[in-house]
């Protein structure tokens, strides 16, 4: 499809005089068009839905999750990944991010490193892929050469494989598994995707990996069991999370997060279950870390006694 043709780079009719316009009336253009991003979102739910129970099936097969994107597509592919450890305490390699011309092109674009189709495939073949893996491709015109190299390679290793992007019949899922479309429409600035599109593709994301790790038992009620409590913020979070959960008072929460490291889940399962801390691990590890499995498990375990 012509770059022309696409919908991501039509002109808006609403803000055609956008370089005229007063400064609150820009303002109120571009926000009455954002409002119709969660719309446009809410459209594609389903198909969301499709690739996080896949995502779930592979990471708990011991799967990796990787972004790969140029641009603002590879940043904000960047900016949830790297939220997973500390909001979840998952392993650095299990969300990852694949980005045309490599890390530093966060801090500062590297623009032609986007047509280099080669060089996507070359970057995810440094990462080992296996058939458990799951690739997301993001590109907002749903035609940029980096990460459709890379998913023609992920193809190859059996990894499952993803197309996020804001064009209906976008090229890159002529190559995928599934294909997210989000269609935005225009953009106020004609063809800044950094604009409706990227809010698109940063909720889709927020969605996938939230969502993700709930299904994987790494939240508790809507609390973040598995904060990694490493700052005195999140240490006191921890303390909040486990007094919200078990009514305990502000000094026998810390006492019990002294015990367990401040590891979250640990301290609840002792509390609700009257456990120590070893048994609380035991059983965590047998229930595969899901809280709520665990304090069930462990008072069928004492009613049996």
């Amino acid at each position: 499809m012509e770059l022309s043709n696409l919908t991501t780079e039509k002109r808006n009719q609403a803000s055609t005089n956008l370089d005229q316009m007063a400064t609150m009336e820009i303002l109120q253009t571009i926000n009455k068009e954002d409002k119709t991003v969660a719309d446009a979102v809410e459209m594609v739910l389903p198909t969301v839905n499709v690739v996080v129970e896949k995502i779930v099936e592979s990471l708990n097969k011991g799967g990796r999750l990787f972004y790969i994107g140029a641009g603002t597509s590879g940043r904000i592919g960047m900016m949830d990944a790297s939220e997973c450890p500390p909001t979840f305490l998952t392993d650095p390699e299990t969300v990852q991010t694949v980005m045309s011309g490599g890390n530093n092109a966060f801090f500062r674009a590297v623009e032609n490193a986007e047509d280099n189709e080669q060089q996507g495939e070359l970057d995810l073949k440094l990462k080992n892929l296996t058939k458990n893996d799951v690739v997301i491709g993001i590109t907002a015109s749903g035609r940029t050469p980096y990460p459709i190299g890379g998913i023609k390679y992920a193809k190859t290793n059996g990894a499952y494989t993803v197309g996020l992007s804001s064009n209906k019949n976008s090229l890159i899922n002529d190559y995928t598994d599934q294909g997210i479309e989000v269609v935005v429409g225009p953009e106020v600035l004609t063809g800044s995707t950094r604009m409706k599109a990227a809010t698109a593709h940063k909720m889709i994301l927020n969605m996938i990996s939230t969502t993700v790790m709930v299904k994987l038992g790494k939240v508790y009620q809507n609390l973040m069991v598995d904060v990694n409590a490493s700052n005195y913020k999140l240490r006191e979070r921890a303390k909040i999370i486990v007094m919200e959960i078990t009514n305990e008072s502000y000094e026998k929460a810390e006492e019990i997060l002294n015990q367990t490291n401040f590891e979250v889940k640990p301290a609840i399962v002792m509390c609700q279950t009257n456990s120590t801390y070893q048994e609380a691990l035991v059983a965590l590890e047998e229930c595969k870390g899901n809280v709520r499995k665990t304090i069930s498990y462990l008072f069928n375990k004492k009613m049996e006694r």
